[in-house]
């Protein structure tokens, strides 16, 4: 179990690097590189824009129950952990 949300954790931390930095931001982003640049200013907000602010608010919720539940195994799994020094 802790290993599979390891994985998940690792994909979704990648997924939400590409996803922030695909974001058109106030000088055009990455996501001007792709064609959205020109017709993201004329009209605004468009319908790619609004369903990529929805999958990375969906990865990010995603990110955080993963880190909650690998620390809730983690307290009660039974190991104490790294014994400090």
């Amino acid at each position: 179990m802790t290993l599979a949300l390891e994985i998940v954790l690792v994909i979704t931390s990648i997924l939400m690097v590409i996803f922030v930095l695909l974001h058109r931001g106030k000088g055009g982003g990455l996501s001007s590189l792709f064609g959205g640049g020109v017709q993201a200013n004329l009209s605004g907000s468009t319908q790619v824009e609004k369903n990529l602010d929805r999958v990375t608010i969906l990865l990010g919720l995603i990110w955080i129950a993963c880190i909650i539940a690998l620390n809730l195994i983690n307290t009660y799994s039974g190991n104490p952990g790294p014994v400090p020094a």
